[in-house]
């Protein structure tokens, strides 16, 4: 069970579009808004973890024109949504962004997110502990994975925040948005050519 916990704790410290995008969030918009769209990405992951543990996700995942259509729509989501942090708050003539990324944002994010299919199923298929039943582990894993879960999530966008709380010079706070939608893209891009790869 330790060994389950550390490998949750590693798996999801890491930057991934979901805590890189609540960090971005949360330097963008603020604490309010940036809770609204960690509920999203908690309610998206639990989905996702539900589709895991129920094997619909390596049905579907398992099916090469269908996984390359989730990993475009994943990189064109995401670009947009690391479009919007990157011109929260600027005044950069039309395409500045008014709105914060909600509730929803987030649940789309972790339904097409590469990195929370790839964590749960590490997860949820590995790190066997209680043999004696299948379903209580499976409660335990969730159970634990969400109280590892929520205090990270939390912490990225306590970390956003507190740039925004800075109260940077707006070409400063301006260059920090660019720079956290940039490393989330990044992130998605290697998921990508991962993804790619695994398909030759």
């Amino acid at each position: 069970m330790l060994s389950f916990a550390a490998a949750v704790f590693l798996l999801l410290i890491t930057p991934g579009p979901g805590v890189l995008s609540t960090a971005g969030v949360g330097s963008g918009f603020g604490f309010r808004f940036g809770l609204r769209y960690v509920a999203g990405l908690f309610i998206g992951t639990n989905l996702v973890s539900v589709a895991v543990i129920s094997g619909l996700a390596a049905i579907v995942l398992g099916v090469p024109v269908i996984r390359t259509a989730l990993l475009l729509a994943s990189a064109a989501y995401l670009l947009y949504l690391a479009g919007r942090i990157a011109f929260a708050g600027s005044k950069i003539a039309f395409i500045e962004a008014k709105a914060a990324p909600g509730i929803l944002a987030g649940i789309l994010l972790q339904l097409i997110n590469p990195k929370a299919y790839a964590v749960n199923t590490t997860l949820f298929t590995g790190f066997a502990f209680y043999p004696d039943s299948l379903a209580a582990e499976t409660a335990m894993k969730l159970m634990i994975l969400n109280a590892i879960w929520i205090p990270i999530h939390l912490a990225w966008l306590y970390a956003g925040v507190a740039l925004k709380r800075f109260e940077l010079a707006a070409h400063h706070q301006f260059r920090i948005n660019v720079v956290m939608a940039l490393s989330m893209l990044a992130v998605v891009a290697l998921a990508l050519l991962s993804g790619f790869n695994g398909d030759a």
